[in-house]
């Protein structure tokens, strides 16, 4: 082998395993996109995905304990990766809420996982909503972060109508290095998210 011939492994494979559909689309189409569009100096000021969470809130799970178990293997099922049950922060009489009851849970996805789940999200589990118009663009939190809340779990097939125990929603918070608004809106946008 001479020296201009490289062992380098090829851009769409990392340890093995092909890189996700939506890494490769941000890596080829997206970049110089956002570098056109915002006229970044370089590839490293262009906003990526930081991660992905999952949170579901289960009040009822304070009177029934099963409801929270079924809420945490639905959501290991639609992510692919293993909940964690959140506790109650500060006690709320009216609501009998104690300290350190568990009352839901979260899964925070990063790296390829992230960029999977977001795959399936926006081209699989979003347009099965009934009625489905696209998602809010008003939902940024002035620092480059996107949050969508969802009714039901039922959107994702991975759910079975007849497994589940009680239907209940979930918010999907979109972490990005965005600084701004705008930047976050048109890396989602030129991903694939189907903003009203």
């Amino acid at each position: 082998m001479s020296k201009t011939q490289s062992k380098e492994p090829s851009q769409s494979k990392a340890n093995g395993k092909p890189l996700p559909r939506l890494k490769e689309k941000y890596r080829a189409e997206v970049l110089p996109l956002m570098i056109k569009e915002f006229s970044y100096k370089n590839q490293m000021q262009v906003p990526r995905l930081e991660r992905v969470v999952l949170n579901v809130g289960m009040g009822e799970a304070v009177q029934n304990a099963k409801l929270l178990e079924s809420a945490v293997a639905e959501l290991s099922l639609i992510t692919g990766q293993k909940a964690v049950v959140t506790k109650a922060k500060k006690a709320i009489a009216g609501f009998k809420l104690r300290q350190g009851i568990p009352i839901g849970a979260k899964v925070t996805l990063r790296g390829n996982h992230m960029y999977e789940f977001l795959d399936r999200l926006m081209n699989i589990a979003l347009p099965r909503i009934r009625d489905f118009r696209g998602v809010s663009p008003k939902a940024f939190d002035g620092r480059g972060n996107y949050t969508l809340g969802l009714k039901e779990q039922l959107t994702f097939p991975e759910i079975k109508y007849d497994d589940v125990a009680s239907i209940h929603g979930m918010d999907i918070t979109i972490v990005t290095s965005a600084n701004r608004n705008d930047e976050a809106k048109a890396l989602l946008a030129h991903l694939g998210m189907p903003f009203r």
